[in-house]
């Protein structure tokens, strides 16, 4: 009778992150930046069609990196789990936090089970308050970990030195032309020597408390992200 192959739990779990991992690390990575009137994210993306940013609900914004058709089905599921929870009940009782809860249990659900292979994502779930010190932004891994941000972060791809990049330049308070400024400095820093950026390869969003409209969630155009950097 042959012996079944045995591997142990802990080997499988390591097997799978490393996994993960080395799908992530693949891709470019994505800046998350808070400043005075909202949150800013900048990734580099060349597709025009494909995005790594998008809006969920009138606060909540989503950003990705990984797998494309993984994130996206992610997203959907967001997408229709705030706009049941909003019609269900009340538009306030759709938040990051809940959201963030939601997707920390299907990730770590589909990384635990040994039926499927563990989706190659990290993803950002931020929530624009009324006041900056309320802001909420949370980052979560293939694994269902959460954390919980503040004033910046970095996902994807290489993030060690855009990171340092972000602690030894990042100050509160920003206006939204030095965070987009910033962060697209940070990715290009990410490797040494430092990289050139152009303004078409950023895909760039913010959610911006201050304005009117019930949904804060606004792409900018590839000329504000131009005239950002230019004013450098």
């Amino acid at each position: 009778m042959t012996t079944p192959f045995y591997v142990s739990p802990e080997q499988l779990m390591k097997d799978r992150a490393d996994f993960a991992r080395k799908g992530i690390g693949r891709g470019r990575s994505v800046v998350v930046v808070q400043y005075a009137d909202g949150i800013c994210f900048v990734a580099e993306n060349q597709s025009q069609a494909l995005h790594k940013i998008s809006e969920i609900y009138d606060r909540i914004a989503f950003a990705a990196v990984g797998r494309y058709n993984e994130f996206e089905n992610l997203r959907i599921a967001g997408v229709r789990l705030a706009d049941l929870r909003g019609y269900s009940y009340d538009r306030r009782d759709v938040t990051g936090r809940g959201l963030a809860n939601a997707y920390a249990q299907t990730l770590g659900t589909i990384f635990s089970s040994g039926g499927e292979k563990p989706y190659e994502v990290e993803i950002f779930v931020a929530e624009v308050a009324d006041e900056s010190a309320d802001d909420q932004v949370y980052r979560l891994t293939y694994d269902g970990s959460v954390a919980d941000e503040h004033g910046f972060a970095v996902m994807g791809g290489s993030t060690e030195r855009s990171t340092s990049y972000l602690a030894e330049h990042y100050t509160e308070g920003l206006d939204q032309t030095a965070a987009i400024r910033l962060a697209v400095a940070a990715l290009a820093h990410d490797s040494e020597p430092t990289r050139e950026i152009a303004a078409n390869q950023i895909e760039a969003a913010v959610l911006d408390r201050t304005r009117t409209l019930s949904r804060k969630f606004r792409r900018l155009p590839a000329q504000t992200v131009r005239a950002a950097l230019a004013s450098g």
